[in-house]
């Protein structure tokens, strides 16, 4: 038996260091089928956070797409995605550096097919039948807010753009019906954000490619729709939270069917294009993935009988699922291996890694294995989380010791964490701390009263679980209670700084690109998010009092405990300017504040040299303030 060594919590040593989170590293997504070839996205840290489209052949071969100098991602609602789609082996992608739309058929230079200009583009799909693509397309050619519409592109002559649908301030998922006759979307409007509420249309399609008779199905201010999806019988299906959960639904003879009422969800909140939680392996059966308690399946629902099977993975978290033929194709993940693309076919059951994340082989002696907590908190209500203890085979803490605690706020404010493999967190506690990653009321994934308790209080209700969360860990005496801290990107940046302003729980914290003033997000932002403060907090100037009022930038003299802020000197979600002003009222007061720029990143850090800097600069500074050696 390997002999640990004795040795204060914070003060382990780890394998899993920086340079290995990011080493050979490749985030995964946007998976399509075509022509038996199977395609995804790779975000590529080692390339400056490029994208590239890759395709595993009939033979096996891994082979690029995207030459270099290209980039696959677009920056509609600046988070993008649905940045590419493959038709009979002809890919058509947005080039992140001039947002164009290019072609590109095998072994051939891409080709753009979209004018120069400010134009951006998102969520395309092939009209075979005439020959165009059609798509989400964001205009920012005009002063004031840009402009959105679905357009069409003709593939075969001048690539004439036309406008099929307008008026509305956002869409997505345009979707055409398999006899090509009919095309579905979904749009929403201002205040509103796409899990508030959104409303579902279908329209004829006329053989010059016009659209004619659009017809509301569902939707409105209070219920989210997410993928509306067309079955092989052209029958219209959707998701809808009108029971309070994301659930699937059809129409059908002008009425709308729920297909398998439950208390879990088959939605997401739609941050990016693209997303898929079902698709079809016939017109009686749907491969669908949900989530419950924190946890993903995967399932086969008969729509016929209205059974769901759940099919055996020991995945935890599930996306991007898609249906291929015999094979469901999506990004898996668990608590104790980096996540992969993954193919199971349906009728042998084989499961095959298309690829991995990360080829790292951790001894699993050094993997905190997360536990899902549930535990009370404000007004007699209960939020969620996921434990992770520190854990690292080759060590012991004296006896008596307690582990300092990192509570992790997640970003959006509306999303949510999950248990698979984080080597952000297996990097803390495998020196020794406890991690808590909480699910907030506001998080998503656990119906729609859930996600609604942020409904005007972003900055209240997020902050108090975080904060219950911590407490309740150390009244239970799994943690030092003297020894906590909380960090977040983001929204979970604000959730982190409002904790630190406003409480008196944690004894040091750090912001990745967070905000701090909440005036500021509101009149200098993106059009997406432009209004996504009227819900969470209330419409501006009208509550200009509470946007002050909850700003830690306007009460930074409560603040009297260390922070680190991380930011993106490119980032126009957050800009540098809110972190500065923070570090300039913490300076004066002479506490412990660390600044660390990036010149070259924006929301979010995508290349590996900085990703590592990050993550060592934030536990140089809890060593610091925790007194680790």
């Amino acid at each position: 038996m390997a002999k640990t060594t004795k040795a204060p919590y914070g003060a382990w040593k780890s394998p899993i260091t920086a340079e290995l989170m990011v080493a050979g590293t490749v985030g995964l997504g946007g998976l399509a089928a075509d022509q038996d070839n199977i395609y995804w996205l790779e975000g590529r840290p080692s390339e400056g956070g490029r994208s590239v489209i890759v395709r595993l052949t009939t033979d096996g071969k891994i082979e690029d797409v995207t030459p270099e100098g290209f980039n696959v991602r677009t920056r509609v609602h600046e988070y993008g995605g649905g940045a590419y789609c493959v038709h009979q082996e002809t890919v058509y992608f947005s080039n992140y550096s001039d947002q164009r739309l290019y072609r590109q058929t095998l072994n051939a230079a891409p080709t753009p097919i979209t004018p120069e200009g400010k134009f951006r583009y998102a969520d395309a799909v092939v009209d075979s039948d005439r020959q165009r693509l059609i798509c989400v397309r964001e205009d920012h050619s005009e002063d004031g807010e840009a402009i959105n519409t679905i357009v069409s592109i003709n593939l075969v002559e001048d690539h004439e753009i036309q406008i099929l649908v307008s008026g509305d301030d956002f869409y997505v998922s345009p979707c055409i019906s398999p006899d090509g006759k009919q095309l579905c979307w979904l749009s929403w409007n201002h205040p509103n954000m796409p899990w508030d509420g959104t409303q579902l249309w279908v329209a004829n399609l006329n053989s010059d490619g016009s659209i004619a008779d659009k017809q509301l199905i569902a939707g409105s201010e209070t219920e989210s729709i997410f993928q509306p999806q067309w079955s092989p019988d052209n029958t219209l299906y959707f998701v809808s939270d009108r029971s309070n959960w994301w659930n699937l639904y059809r129409y059908q003879n002008s009425e709308i069917e729920p297909i398998y009422p439950t208390s879990a969800e088959f939605g997401l909140p739609q941050w990016v294009f693209g997303m898929s939680t079902y698709g079809f392996a016939s017109a009686e059966k749907i491969i669908c993935t949900y989530t419950e308690k924190g946890n993903w399946y995967l399932a086969i629902l008969d729509i016929n009988q209205k059974g769901l099977q759940l099919i055996d993975t020991h995945y935890t978290s599930i996306s991007g699922m898609k249906v291929a033929g015999d094979d469901i194709l999506f990004i898996g993940g668990s608590s104790t291996e980096p996540s992969a693309g993954v193919r199971i076919n349906l009728k042998t059951g084989q499961q095959q890694i298309l690829k991995r994340s990360s080829n790292l082989d951790l001894d699993k002696g050094y993997l905190s294995v997360p536990e899902a907590i549930e535990f009370p908190t404000e007004n007699n209500t209960t939020a969620y989380g996921f434990y992770y203890p520190p854990t690292n085979k080759d060590y012991a803490a004296p006896e008596g010791e307690k582990p300092p605690l990192l509570v992790k706020s997640h970003g959006g404010p509306t999303a949510a964490t999950s248990s698979s493999l984080s080597l952000k967190i297996q990097y803390w506690t495998s020196r020794g701390f406890a991690v808590l990653d909480v699910n907030y009321g506001g998080s998503t994934g656990y119906g729609r009263e859930y996600r609604q308790r942020l409904q005007g209080n972003w900055g209240i209700v997020d902050v108090d679980d975080c904060s219950n969360g911590a407490k309740y860990l150390a009244e239970k005496g799994l943690v030092d209670g003297d020894r906590m801290a909380i960090t977040g990107g983001s929204a979970g940046g604000y959730t982190t700084l409002c904790a630190l302003t406003f409480k008196d729980v944690f004894k040091a914290g750090a912001s990745y690109y967070g905000v701090s003033d909440l005036e500021a997000l509101a009149t200098d932002t993106h059009k997406f998010e432009s209004r996504y403060l009227d819900g969470l907090i209330g419409p501006y100037p009208e509550k200009k009092e509470v946007y002050i009022a909850r700003s830690p930038i306007h009460a930074a003299e409560q603040l009297s405990c260390p922070v680190i802020f991380l930011q993106g000197l490119e980032d126009k979600v957050v800009p540098p300017n809110q972190a500065e002003k923070m570090v300039e009222i913490l300076k004066a007061k002479q506490l412990t504040v660390n600044y660390v720029t990036f010149a070259d990143e924006q929301h979010g850090f995508r290349k590996a040299e900085n990703i590592k800097r990050a993550i060592e600069e934030e536990f140089g500074f809890y060593a610091k303030v925790f007194g680790f050696a």
